[in-house]
């Protein structure tokens, strides 16, 4: 178990007579240091933003921010750190999956799927040899506290917040809260994750982080920072700063260059055309230069993998490659999940549990004329485009008038060869209430949760680090970091 900060105040409830002015000089001093480490626009900032503007650069940097972490149950933090290793199960499973698709000894339209609207090269790149075993090396899910409990509505590999919840968890640390992985949990799991990929204790790191991820770079800095306070040499840089040479790649420290032994790819695979040097990065990689996690494997990263695991012609391959108690585990958290493939099934055929009004459905089109309160599906870009993060492209159907709906639906078949879709169950978000500093005064604030926490691998075991949660007003179908969230770390419950 992570270490724990040894004291811990007194939670608020928002039944008890709150003191308004202890509420606002804890938030005060979160937000002075935040704002300290290069993560939350100052106030003054806030106001001088033009409102067009706002949105595009100042979202990422501002936040309702909470005097105290949100508490979760011990029974609860224990079920979290079991379901690291069965998502470090599930992805070696379906690594497995895959290769043995493209070897012909499992059905081929699995890594059909996994590879549809993808470049040959990057496919050919994913399937060499000597990235076989590679997994990621952070794991990330989004739990969704429903009334039933949790469900896990996406994986990520790729996470933006590492950064943002090291800050967090630190800072809250220093007000007396023992938060779930203590206030080094973050920077101490990323670093022993990449020192177990070096297979070295004193490698050279470089976080790259591409122009299109460049919200996170505050947070990425802070985390590098941090490393190298820790005794790891870290270099946080924009892909153009790489050197190649047949040797390895480079990068200068001021008058210095430097080897990079280990490099953080902070950046997505769809977007690899644009990113400078990203040729030589991989090149460097497959010629064993330089280690590179996450690995650049497309079928990695592919929200179809929900799809696949509750496909009933694989549902005898997942507990034979998961273990039995994992299957279980996944199968009562992973939200049912379809590929919207356009393919026309054959009159005999259905698609396999999809039903409507008990009926079975063998045509998406037959969702479209589904009411308001029947369409609780969400549509969602699957992994590959540049729609597929951050919320972006992801459609909720009772959110939607039935012509919007129906349109999303058309949508998403007509761009299939080029950027599949997936459909997967909707569950909403149980009611939470957490306090928050407004600007007029310190209130409660009644929303739903996302916890996010984040699993380091190193020596075949993923670790957990620390737990960001997200809790926006109930009015937010979709729960992101957000101006109107309040974003906080994880502690357990008295």
């Amino acid at each position: 178990m992570p270490r724990q900060t040894p004291s811990q105040p007194s939670s608020l409830k928002t039944s008890d007579p709150p003191n308004l002015d202890e509420i606002r000089k804890r938030c005060s001093g979160l937000r002075s240091r935040l704002i300290q480490d290069g993560l939350y626009q100052p106030q003054k900032a806030q106001a001088e933003v033009q409102p067009a503007a706002a949105d595009a650069e100042t979202t990422a940097l501002t936040w309702r921010i909470s005097p105290e972490p949100f508490r979760i149950t011990a029974e609860d933090l224990r079920a979290i750190q079991e379901l690291g290793s069965h998502l470090l199960s599930f992805y070696s499973a379906l690594n497995r999956l895959y290769s043995a698709s493209v070897r012909g000894s499992q059905p081929r339209w699995i890594s059909r799927y996994l590879d549809q609207g993808k470049p040959e090269t990057q496919i050919e790149y994913g399937r060499m040899n000597r990235f076989k075993q590679h997994l990621p090396g952070i794991i990330r899910p989004d739990l969704i506290l429903t009334e039933d409990g949790w469900i896990v509505t996406e994986l990520d590999s790729v996470p933006g917040g590492i950064g943002l919840t090291g800050s967090l968890s630190r800072h809250y640390s220093e007000l007396g809260h023992s938060v779930i992985g203590g206030p080094d949990g973050m920077v101490d799991g990323f670093a022993k994750m990449i020192r177990s990929i070096a297979g070295r204790s004193n490698p050279n790191l470089a976080i790259i982080v591409s122009e299109e991820s460049k919200d996170y770079r505050p947070e990425m800095r802070w985390l590098g920072n941090r490393l190298n306070a820790a005794g790891l040499k870290t270099l946080v840089i924009e892909p153009e700063e790489v050197r190649f040479t047949e040797d390895g790649l480079t990068v200068m420290d001021g008058n210095s260059a430097v080897p990079i032994d280990v490099v953080y790819r902070f950046f997505e695979l769809f977007d690899l055309k644009n990113i400078p040097k990203s040729e030589l990065i991989l090149y460097s990689a497959k010629k064993e230069t330089v280690k590179i996690t996450p690995p650049a494997k497309t079928h990695l990263e592919e929200k179809m993998a929900f799809a696949l695991f509750h496909h009933p012609s694989l549902r005898a391959f997942w507990p034979e490659a998961l273990g039995e108690k994992a299957d279980a585990a996944l199968l009562r958290i992973i939200p049912r999940t379809w590929i919207l493939d356009p393919q026309e099934i054959p009159p005999q055929a259905v698609i396999p549990g999809l039903t409507i009004r008990e009926r079975p459905v063998s045509s998406w089109n037959e969702l479209a004329s589904l009411t308001q309160k029947e369409r609780r599906f969400v549509i969602k870009p699957s992994g590959f485009s540049e729609r597929a993060w951050g919320s972006r492209g992801v459609v909720v159907g009772h959110d939607l008038p039935e012509k919007d709906w129906a349109q999303a639906l058309n949508d998403a078949q007509a761009r299939f060869l080029q950027s599949p879709s997936i459909l997967q169950e909707f569950h909403a978000g149980r009611k939470v209430s957490v306090w928050y500093d407004d600007p007029a005064e310190p209130k409660p604030m009644a929303g739903r949760v996302r916890l996010s926490p984040y699993y380091f691998v190193s020596e075949g075991k993923a670790e957990l680090g620390g737990i960001l949660a997200t809790i926006c007003p109930l009015d937010k179908k979709l729960i992101h970091g957000m101006t109107e969230a309040v974003m906080v770390p994880c502690a357990v419950k008295d």
